[in-house]
């Protein structure tokens, strides 16, 4: 076992035999507690491996896919389901991949990249890797200013600028412990989550239309190009790979090779089941506003605002489940949907700066200084084109995190089909990225 000049074991690769691995350097942040698996073969550890896989599906209900979704539905009604369907299976893929090589290596995806690349090709991909994070925060600031336009009445414009304080204000909510916060966020979230399910019911949409939807792609409609890489942009983060191949590191298992074999396969099923809701209310989503603003039913105000949907109207979707209440809960959730976002965001950003650079900044001020870099953008558009060009926004927001993701995947792939450095668990010919760096 190697050390180094902190005094920190080093991971050493092997690529199989019945040999027992060092223990890995775990990143661990100051609000999470290192939680340790013990050394036994049982359905049991399950319970052990859950926590990273739904931290980061929280990316995948965001205000960014809330926005895409309910365009996608209002103007196509159910022929853009089959993208959600595709990204979908293609996030528990890479995402799998991802968390088995912070498993198998007992370092992330950033720290990989350092030791990997050049200086120039290394800052390169910090620079990028930087701007994704501040376009996946751009949805969460103007969510947020939408979540507070709709409770007090206060405008986009000074809600954006009221979402720098939302960080200081999170970070007080945490002394309390992370974990707490995250569970009550993911509560009011998937509150939301429930009353679209319910407004499902109520709607009716045919079954047969959202099928044809899921499983035949298509894209007939003038713009639907530019709203399903939008989609896919909200769907597949580049951050997330980042962040997935991190947060695994906060479990301690033992290096055996029978242990991280079973850690490989709990991380999958649990990144399964946590997209596979995501999944859901993502469909539940689109299917709602596709069947309410197609209704030959629908009231003209309504119809009016299904021309130019975005967060800041969409509380009308769930009048007919929660009546005079459904904005106030709409935009209760959909704060936390923001504010949970900006959680996973900032643990991205600390393991990004930290592998990139190996640099290291409070989580205040490394949060706060993201949030500014979006800020400016989202004031801009909010002023100029108020509440529909900051949905908009959205839009573009996503758009840039599609053309991101292959900064991030194309080294993803590269490290985790090196036999040296993943052995027995490196990747099969098809996933092979020999060809591509």
């Amino acid at each position: 076992m190697a050390t180094s000049a902190t005094g920190q074991p080093q991971f050493i690769a092997s690529t199989g035999g019945n040999r027992s691995f060092s223990n890995a350097p775990l990143i661990k942040n100051e609000d999470a507690d290192q939680i340790v698996v013990p050394d036994k073969t049982s359905w049991k550890n399950l319970f052990a491996y859950i926590g990273p896989g739904f931290l980061v599906s929280i990316a995948y209900i965001d205000p960014g896919n809330f926005e895409t979704d309910l365009q996608s539905g209002a103007q196509y009604k159910y022929e853009l389901l089959w993208i959600i369907l595709v990204a979908s299976c293609a996030a528990l893929i890479i995402q799998s991949l991802a968390a088995n090589l912070g498993v198998v290596t007992g370092k992330h995806l950033a720290e990989h990249c350092r030791n990997e690349y050049p200086k120039v090709p290394n800052f390169i991909l910090w620079v990028l890797a930087e701007i994704a994070i501040v376009a996946c925060d751009i949805p969460e600031v103007i969510g947020t200013a939408f979540a507070l336009n709709m409770l007090f009445k206060i405008p986009v414009w000074i809600g954006v600028l009221l979402t720098g304080f939302s960080t200081l204000i999170l970070l007080a909510l945490q002394q309390y412990g992370v974990r707490k916060l995250e569970f009550l966020i993911a509560f009011l979230v998937f509150t939301m989550a429930g009353c679209f399910f319910a407004e499902l019911g109520y709607a009716k949409p045919e079954a047969k239309e959202v099928l044809h939807g899921l499983f035949v792609p298509q894209l007939k409609g003038n713009g639907a190009t530019g709203l399903a890489i939008s989609l896919l942009g909200a769907m597949v983060m580049p951050h997330n790979l980042f962040l997935h191949s991190a947060l695994v590191l906060s479990r301690k298992i033992p290096r055996s090779v029978r242990s991280i074999k079973e850690a490989c396969r709990f991380y999958m099923i649990e990144s399964g089941f946590a997209l596979a809701v995501a999944f859901l209310i993502n469909v539940s989503v689109i299917s709602v506003s596709g069947a309410v603003c197609s209704s030959s039913n629908i009231n003209p105000e309504d119809q009016a605002s299904c021309k130019d949907l975005d967060l800041n109207k969409a509380s009308f979707l769930l009048r007919n489940v929660l009546g005079s209440w459904s904005s106030k809960l709409f935009a209760i959730a959909l704060l936390a949907s923001g504010q949970s976002s900006t959680i996973t965001g900032t643990y991205a950003g600390q393991y990004v700066m930290q592998g990139f650079l190996d640099l290291r900044l409070k989580p205040w001020l490394r949060n706060f200084l993201t949030r500014c870099l979006a800020i400016v953008p989202s004031l801009i558009v909010a002023l100029i084109g108020g509440s529909a060009g900051a949905g908009q926004l959205i839009i573009i927001a996503s758009m840039i995190l599609s053309f991101e993701l292959p900064f991030a995947l194309v080294p993803l792939l590269k490290f985790t089909s090196s036999k040296v450095k993943m052995g027995m668990h490196a990747n099969s010919i098809a996933f092979s990225g020999k060809s591509m760096l």
